[in-house]
């Protein structure tokens, strides 16, 4: 995981490419006269190799893991999923298009074994 890290309004975030905030596809920038690869990041689910491509296929297998979705928050900006055996939340945008590699990473985190983030 590469990028910067950013202070802002006492929350602490990793923003991986602050040279461009779209996010899309990949890009490269010059850092230090080297040139760095920037790619985009994919959530994998070991068990079937199913690369997630949306929140349909993600919802299904974190159901098939014992996750809910939490609907007691009031940030309609979230999609959130809780674990009854555990005090775990997962937090994810409503538009998939902003799901990033911090958000993989958190399933990866409270999901041992079960995810993968990789390069696209």
């Amino acid at each position: 995981m590469s990028g910067v890290w950013v202070f802002k309004n006492g929350v602490m975030r990793l923003v991986e490419n602050p040279y461009n905030q779209s996010g899309a596809g990949e890009s490269t920038e010059s850092s230090g006269g080297q040139q760095q690869r920037m790619r985009k990041k994919i959530l994998f689910h070991l068990p079937t190799g199913e690369v997630v491509s949306s929140y349909g296929s993600l919802e299904r297998i974190l159901v098939s893991l014992g996750w809910e979705r939490y609907y007691g928050g009031e940030n309609s900006d979230l999609i959130q999923f809780h674990k009854k055996s555990s005090i775990d939340l997962i937090s994810l945008p409503r538009d998939f298009l902003k799901f990033n590699s911090i958000h993989m990473y958190d399933i990866v985190v409270k999901n041992p074994n079960i995810f993968h983030v990789r390069d696209m």
